[in-house]
C-alpha cells in the first residue's frame, strides 16, 4: 500500500481552491458553459424536450355493477325453495312475490314445464294437485290478492328417479312456470334439479299466501 504524504503549503492550497468553488456556485457552472459552448447553442442531447402539460379528463370507471333485482313485465317474480328428500319423496316451494306497484290476483294452480340440461322439454304429467305422488294436503284452488312486495306459494313434488350423474340425463335443470295457464312463464333453476327423469310425474299445490303475508 502507498502512501502519499502531502505538504503543508499545498493542502492549504487546495482547501483555498475549494472554498473558492462553494463561493463560486453557479458562477463556475456557467463558467463551465461558456467554456465548452461558446456560441451559447442549445445542448444537442437528442432528448426531446419534455411536452407542456395538458389538462386531461378523468379516466371514466366502468359501470358498477347494479344488483338491484329486475320486475319483469308481468309484474311478479318467481324463486325457488330448498329442495327437501325423504325415502324417495322430493318436494320444493316455488314464492311467486309481486313485484310491480298494483295488486295481482291468482286462483289455481301454477303453469309448469320442465327442461332438461340440453333445454329439451321433459315428458313430465304435471297435476293439478299432489295425488298419486303423495297424500300431502293441497287447499285446493282459491282466490289470492298480492298487493305490492306480498307474495305467495306452492309446493312441488315428485319421486326420485335414476339420474346419469355425468350427463345429468333425467335431472329438471330448468323448471318454467307461470301463475296460470296462457300467463308469461319465468325459468327457474333448482339447487341440484329436479331428479324426477324423464317419464315422471309433478304434483303441485293450488297458490296461497305466504304466511308472513297473511293477514
Amino acid at each position: 500500500m502507498t502512501v502519499t504524504v502531502v505538504s503543508g503549503p499545498f493542502r492549504r492550497a487546495v482547501a483555498l481552491a475549494a472554498a473558492a468553488l462553494l463561493l463560486t456556485g453557479c458562477g463556475l457552472s456557467e463558467e463551465l458553459e461558456r467554456e465548452t459552448n461558446p456560441e451559447g447553442r442549445p445542448p444537442s442531447s437528442g432528448a426531446m424536450p419534455p411536452a407542456p402539460a395538458t389538462d386531461t379528463p378523468a379516466a371514466r370507471l366502468p359501470d358498477e355493477p347494479d344488483d338491484t333485482p329486475r320486475c319483469p313485465k308481468s309484474g311478479v317474480s318467481m324463486s325457488p325453495g330448498m329442495v327437501t328428500a325423504a325415502m324417495g319423496l322430493r318436494a320444493m316451494s316455488v314464492t311467486m312475490t309481486n313485484c310491480g306497484d298494483g295488486a295481482r290476483e291468482v286462483d289455481g294452480y301454477p303453469d309448469i314445464r320442465v327442461r332438461g340440461l340440453d333445454r329439451e322439454l321433459f315428458d313430465v304429467t304435471v297435476l293439478k294437485g299432489t295425488e298419486p305422488v303423495t297424500t300431502m294436503d293441497d287447499p285446493g284452488p282459491s282466490r289470492v290478492v298480492l298487493g305490492p312486495g306480498e307474495s305467495a306459494y306452492t309446493s312441488l313434488v315428485w319421486r326420485y328417479s335414476a339420474v346419469d350423474a355425468a350427463t345429468r340425463r333425467g335431472s329438471g335443470v330448468y323448471v318454467e312456470i307461470g301463475p296460470a295457464k296462457g300467463a308469461p312463464r319465468q325459468t327457474i333453476e333448482p339447487d341440484g334439479g329436479l331428479d324426477i327423469g324423464e317419464t315422471g310425474m309433478l304434483g303441485t299445490t293450488a297458490w296461497q299466501k305466504s304466511p308472513s303475508d297473511d293477514r
